[in-house]
This record gives C-alpha cells, sequence and structure tokens, in this order.
C-alpha cells in the first residue's frame, strides 16, 4: 500500500514510530507536512499539490493533526475524501472531537457518563454556572486547550467566579465542571482502534498538579479496565465516528465518566507504559479496512 501520513513534524515520536510499522508491514509511506499541501478546489478532479508535486495514488491517509492546525487539516482529510482515498480519520470525526462542547453534547445524547458541565458565551452570573455543576471546587476548562493547557481548578467560591471573569473578560468560550474528587489525580486513557480498547494505562497527577497529562509531570502504568469502562471508552469513540482515539475516563462513585476523547492520541506515553506495539496495531487496522470511496463523509464534513 501507499501510505500517506499528514504529520508536521516527521521527528515526532507517534510519527516516527507510525512510519516504522509502515515499513516493516511492507508499505510505501511519505510523511507530509499538511501546512505545505495547496488544493485544487475549482477543477473537475479534485487535487492536492505538495511543495509543487500532484499528490495521487494513495491508498491511505493516516492523519496527526495538531489542534493548531485543525482548521486547515480538516481542509486537507476533506479534500483526500473528495479524491475517494481512506483516511483514518475523518473530517467529521475529527471537528466533533476538537470542539470540545459539540463533544459532550454528543456523548450526553447517548447517555455516555460525564461530569456535571455547564457553559455560557456571557456570564452575567458567575454563581448560576457554579450552582449547576455542585459548587466548588470545580475545573474551568477553555474549549480550545490541549495537553492540559487551559484547565484550572478553583478550589473556593471567590476563586471561581475572579476565573470566570477573566475568561469572560478575554471573550475566550469555557466550560466549568464538577470536580471528581475520589479519582485522587488519576485518570484512565483508553486506546481504541476500530471496535476495541489495545491498551489502557493509568496516569496519576505529579504531587502538587491535578492534571494528570503526562506532559505536565504526570507518571503512567499499566491499568486493567472494568467491562464498564471498555464498553465506556468504545462507546464513546464511536459516539465522535473515530476509528481511532484516546479515551480519557476518571473513576467515579457513579461510574466512568468521560473527560474528552482524543482524535490524534500520542504513542509514547501508552506504548511505554504498556509495552504494546500501538503504531502497528494502527497499520494492521488500516490494511484490513482501506479502499476507494470507504468513509463515510466523502469530503462533506
Amino acid at each position: 500500500m501507499k501510505i500517506a501520513i499528514l504529520s508536521r513534524n516527521r521527528r515526532l515520536y507517534s510519527t516516527r514510530r507510525l512510519v516504522e510499522a509502515c515499513t516493516k508491514r511492507g508499505h510505501e509511506v511519505r510523511v507530509i507536512d499538511i501546512l505545505k499541501c495547496y488544493i485544487d478546489i475549482a477543477s473537475d478532479s479534485p487535487a492536492i499539490w505538495y511543495m509543487g508535486e500532484l499528490l495521487e495514488d494513495f491508498d491511505a491517509v493516516i492523519p496527526r493533526i495538531g489542534a493548531s492546525v485543525t482548521h486547515y487539516g480538516l481542509a486537507v482529510i476533506r479534500q483526500f475524501e473528495m479524491m475517494g482515498v481512506y483516511c483514518l480519520t475523518e473530517s467529521i470525526a475529527l471537528g466533533r472531537s476538537r470542539d470540545k462542547l459539540r463533544a459532550l453534547q454528543l456523548l450526553s445524547r447517548k447517555g455516555i457518563g460525564l461530569p456535571k458541565t455547564s457553559f455560557a458565551y456571557n456570564v452575567h452570573d458567575a454563581k448560576e454556572l457554579i450552582k449547576l455543576v455542585g459548587g466548588t471546587p470545580l475545573v474551568l476548562k477553555l474549549c480550545e486547550g490541549t495537553q492540559g493547557r487551559g484547565i484550572v481548578l478553583a478550589e473556593t467560591q471567590k476563586a471561581a467566579e475572579s476565573v470566570i471573569e477573566a475568561f469572560r473578560e478575554l471573550r475566550a468560550e469555557f466550560l466549568v465542571q464538577e470536580f471528581i474528587k475520589e479519582a485522587n489525580g488519576s485518570d484512565l486513557r483508553c486506546f481504541v482502534i476500530g471496535d476495541k480498547v489495545v491498551a489502557a494505562m493509568e496516569r496519576t497527577a505529579a504531587e502538587g498538579e491535578f492534571r494528570s497529562n503526562l506532559h505536565r509531570g504526570g507518571s503512567a502504568k499499566l491499568a486493567k479496565l472494568t467491562p464498564t469502562e471498555r464498553r465506556t471508552a468504545i462507546k464513546a469513540a464511536q459516539t465522535m465516528g473515530l476509528q481511532v482515539a484516546g479515551v480519557d475516563l476518571l473513576r467515579s462513585s457513579r461510574g466512568p465518566l468521560v473527560m474528552e476523547v482524543n482524535s490524534s492520541p500520542g504513542l509514547e506515553g501508552i506504548e511505554g507504559a504498556t509495552h504494546k506495539d500501538i503504531a502497528d496495531a494502527i497499520v494492521a487496522f488500516v490494511e484490513e479496512n482501506a479502499r476507494p470511496n470507504a468513509n463515510k463523509t466523502r469530503g462533506k464534513g
């Protein structure tokens, strides 16, 4: 197969591992920087050009789109879909997962467990938002944040009101969520491929930190999931329409709660904690499913 990996940096661990897995399995693989792509929309036959070269004859595309380039990344994926190329992460699925508010609304519609969450564009009374999630302590999240950035723990009413006021002054969109105390600073990262959880790790926040992200100094170890946690992770990924996803869960007194569904989950932490070859599993899934015009969205995202 001829496979394209859409990545801004070929030296990133996840990109390197996917290239290794493709090569090991006998495929022709190429890393493409999406910001160096340009799109021929007006022609009778949709096309993508890359640094003066027409990109053609690809059997599959594996998108690794960073949050900072989501908008243009979606356009490039849609163009590949219009060209009939199989995209592991479809444009609509990526767009859903990157919009935190929309993602939570979709998960809620499917009855998936979530932390109590409130949202408002123009907050006149911060007290009402705080009341909706059960009071403090609570967590405030910027809708555009990634890797733990833009997340604040407010332990008192006054602190929460101050942060809400600050976000409002910046005209930032944000969510207010209940703080799940019983999680004890830990969460679960469930790596979903297709209809299976192929690996799971428990991440624990560093001392003095409440965010468990590995980029924030958190630690990770192999996790054993309950059947309910496994089903929740799979259902969350499928609700987004993602074939590959990192689903973050919190263990709470009322069962597993979904914090986020990541459409470009990193491989370094999960492979290190579980000693599983996730990159190889991703490429194997592409082999089984890649065929022309197989995407459901076909560029309509």
